[in-house]
């Protein structure tokens, strides 16, 4: 599901980029670039309140796959199923079981 999710932010966010590069600050934008056919088919005024509401629609889509992605991940992570380290034992008070130590051995004796 969360792949789903992956793949619908991206292609939100190619989109967003899309319409915020055509856009221009001062209003030409792609209209402008247009020139009269743009007029004459679509009309300026129309062209950028397209762009501008699938501004808005794309931002408010991307918000909001992003706070609802996290509700479909999984309660078990991979993390939780790890055995827990000593030092989350000792945090926790249970008995950290130690390495056995191999019997020392005896030094070797001078030989005369």
């Amino acid at each position: 599901m969360l792949i789903i999710f992956g793949i619908l932010i991206i292609l939100a966010s190619v989109l967003l980029g899309f319409f915020v590069l055509i856009q221009n600050p001062k209003g030409g934008g792609l209209s402008g670039a247009l020139g009269g056919v743009g007029n004459q088919v679509i009309g300026v005024r129309q062209t950028t309140d397209v762009l501008e509401k699938g501004t808005w629609i794309l931002a408010v889509i991307i918000a909001v796959l992003c706070l609802t992605a996290p509700f479909f991940i999984g309660k078990t992570s991979k993390a939780q199923t790890i055995a827990p380290s000593a030092v989350e034992k000792a945090s926790a008070g249970q008995p950290v079981p130690t390495a056995p130590v191999p019997p020392a051995q005896p030094a070797p004796q001078p030989t005369k």
